[in-house]
């Protein structure tokens, strides 16, 4: 007996008798283990299958949570001065410690926030860790002491992370391989011009308000977007949609042996949580795969912020520029990483389309790397100016993040939010770190040399990541524990 003939049974059996221990069908319907699964290929409670409204709507929103949370990442970048005034802060590392601190919360957030994500699912940890930012990212604006404002800088970067830990996730739920190129250069939209537009925003509010108002205007912004999106999430993450399908059915036939594939009958929720809130370490300790897409990423990212946050004294000190007028040059940065969206979210899917065809349509991971090359090859020549280069180096960054989390998230389908998260550790690390020494690097260096020398890493990164996953990725995936096979 099946599971549909089960219903079917114990259907009738409740018109009847109102129970299906009081018919004959009681055997079956009590004792018979029966995997719950989804109903066909097409079975429309499948995300995989929704309609490509609901499913962009569900990756436009965790793309605007994203950006709103990083706006605050450089908000302050234009604003330090007048910060540092305001709660006698005299040492600037202190003071570029608050601007950078937010990034280290981002970066471990994902580490408890995306494994838990893989345990009561996606929306339920996307809204929680939301309330978590607006509520210290909104206290931030009372700091009155330099530990304050580092503390909850800290906090509401934990709870921004949300978006970021379960990004990855969400794209994998949602889109077959072939579609994800496009939706990821939507979704990473959101956390790239975030920071780019923040200090356009954050410059003007500090000129014509406070520097406190730029924690408060995006709480504002934040709980009014979080009031509209909480009607329209909904779960995305199969184990718990499957789970949630089979309490009901043991509900409807009285049958406690049904269950899903995911479920371990001999694991606690303890045990469950550890595991997951372990994968990440595990995962970057034994898979060479995240451990060179982190080393990559790190330093783009790492980079990335250290354009963002020197880019003021760039142009209020150099070229004596007013802090609105000065932040008004992070425009380039937005349009590179606009048109880095757009030209690399085509080009990722169009070439893994065509490479999959090639290949007896089966889709491989190693496919993604192809957009890695253009990206890897504008980054170190997108650091020779100040705007045009600017825009130039964001799109290669953008670029090369499609590619890396695309591959992630093909390479590693069922944890893809731990994945990502590993990722997203080391890259924000460096975020939080490069911002730090860029200052007295470029004042010893000067902003030639410095640049030159940031361009000669980009160069051998470029030449041997995306040829060593092209050639062994294959390889390694098939020595992981963790890892899909081809065409998944």
């Amino acid at each position: 007996m099946n599971l549909g003939e089960l219903l079917q049974c114990c259907q009738y059996a409740r018109r009847l008798y109102r129970h299906p221990d009081e018919v004959g069908c009681s055997t079956a319907c009590i004792d018979m283990a029966v995997e719950v699964d989804w109903d066909g290929e097409f079975d429309p409670q499948n995300p995989k299958n929704w309609p490509s409204v609901k499913k962009w709507r569900m990756t436009l929103i965790v793309s605007c949570f994203a950006l709103l949370s990083l706006l605050t990442s450089t908000m302050i970048s234009l604003s330090t001065r007048e910060i540092a005034r305001s709660i006698d802060a005299d040492d600037l590392l202190k003071v570029d410690l608050i601007s950078s601190i937010f990034l280290l919360g981002i970066g471990f957030g994902p580490l408890v926030l995306g494994p838990i994500s893989e345990i009561n699912g996606r929306v339920r940890v996307l809204i929680l860790g939301n309330l978590f930012f607006i509520l210290w990212n909104t206290v931030s604006g009372f700091s009155h002491t330099v530990g304050q404002l580092t503390a909850f800088r800290l906090l509401s970067g934990f709870g921004g992370s949300a978006p970021l830990a379960i990004g990855g996730g969400l794209m994998s739920d949602l889109w077959q391989p072939e579609e994800r190129g496009r939706a990821l250069s939507i979704y990473t939209a959101g956390p790239l011009l975030g920071p780019a537009i923040g200090p356009i925003i954050g410059g003007y509010v500090t000129q014509h308000l406070s520097w406190r108002w730029i924690f408060w205007i995006v709480s504002i912004a934040s709980s009014c977007f979080s009031i509209l999106a909480i009607s329209l999430l909904k779960e995305t993450y199969a184990p718990k949609i499957l789970s949630r399908k089979a309490k009901r059915l043991r509900l409807e036939t009285g049958n406690t042996n049904l269950h899903t594939k995911y479920d371990d009958t001999d694991q606690t929720f303890y045990r469950l949580l550890k595991g997951n809130l372990v994968r990440p370490i595990k995962m970057i300790s034994t898979q060479v795969i995240i451990q060179v897409l982190s080393l990559y990423m790190a330093v783009l990212y790492g980079i990335m912020y250290l354009v963002l946050f020197t880019f003021p004294i760039l142009w209020t000190n150099t070229y004596r520029e007013s802090v609105s007028t000065g932040s008004l040059n992070y425009i380039s940065i937005g349009v590179g990483f606009t048109l880095g969206t757009h030209v690399g979210g085509r080009f990722n899917d169009w070439i893994y389309g065509k490479l999959k065809t090639r290949n007896h349509n089966v889709g491989t991971p190693e496919f993604r790397v192809a957009l890695m090359v253009p990206g890897s090859v504008l980054l170190p020549i997108g650091l020779i100016w100040p705007n045009i280069g600017s825009a130039i180096f964001c799109m290669g960054t953008i670029m090369c993040f499609q590619g890396i989390q695309t591959y992630t998230i093909d390479a590693y389908p069922r944890y893809a939010s731990s994945a990502i998260s590993t990722l997203n550790v080391l890259r924000s690390l460096t975020g939080f770190a490069f911002p730090l020494f860029a200052p007295a690097m470029y004042d010893k260096l000067g902003n030639g040399v410095g640049n030159c020398i940031l361009a000669s890493v980009l160069i051998a990164l470029a030449a041997s990541v995306p040829a060593l996953l092209w050639k062994y990725g294959s390889f390694l995936r098939k020595k992981s524990g963790y890892a899909a096979g081809d065409g998944n």
